[in-house]
């Protein structure tokens, strides 16, 4: 079974965290969901809605897979230091490191994407490509896997990530009947995104 840390932080937006934790959850005997924060403070989404964190920092320091939604909270979150120090932490020893929209701004806050293919949400692409130059942002991609490490563009895409990388830890099998029984239709090409164009990327 593997151990999955999910963070969340004031801000975090819905779908990019619990779209992805309904398909990793519908296999429980595979993944163990934990959600983790700064405190134990119940957090407000960008939507009004709060989680209530199974873990803190403090107590948490080892995770199999970290997973990071995005949200309008990145932005702020993305000076946070006790927050990217534990992102740098906990990203070391982890088997996967997953983010969904500008869940990536943070990885690349923390520095672990430097020398890295990522992407992230289409609509914040240029502001957080010209942050972190060391990063190499690819423009169109649904998602991106480098190494570990795979980051995915906005909000429904997370979705479509975490289908791909449960395809990679079980099988292409696996993913599938996840999807089926969530009644998802998953795009299953990384490099399928019409909305590069639509923000005059490509």
């Amino acid at each position: 079974m593997r151990r999955v840390g999910a963070l969340i932080f004031p801000g975090f937006e819905l779908l990019d965290l619990f779209g992805p934790l309904e398909m990793f959850g519908l296999l429980k005997d595979d993944f163990d969901l934990q959600l983790v924060a700064e405190t134990s403070e119940p957090v407000a989404s960008n939507q009004q809605v709060r989680a209530n964190p199974d873990v803190t920092f403090k107590d948490a320091d080892r995770f199999d897979v970290l997973f990071v939604p995005g949200g309008m909270g990145t932005r702020r979150e993305v000076s946070n230091m006790a927050l990217l120090d534990w992102i740098r932490t906990v990203s070391e020893p982890a088997e996967y490191v997953l983010s969904v929209c500008t869940g990536s701004l943070l990885l690349a806050g923390a520095g672990v994407l430097d020398g890295r293919r990522a992407t992230t949400n289409k609509a914040a692409f240029t502001k957080i490509a010209d942050q972190y130059p060391k990063v190499d942002w690819v423009k169109q991609a649904r998602w991106v896997e480098d190494d570990k490490f795979i980051t995915s563009s906005g909000v429904s895409a997370g979705m479509d990530m975490a289908l791909s990388a449960i395809a990679l830890m079980h099988d292409h099998e696996t993913a599938e009947k996840v999807a089926t029984w969530s009644e998802y239709d998953w795009h299953q090409d990384k490099h399928w995104d019409p909305f590069a164009k639509k923000h005059g990327l490509v």
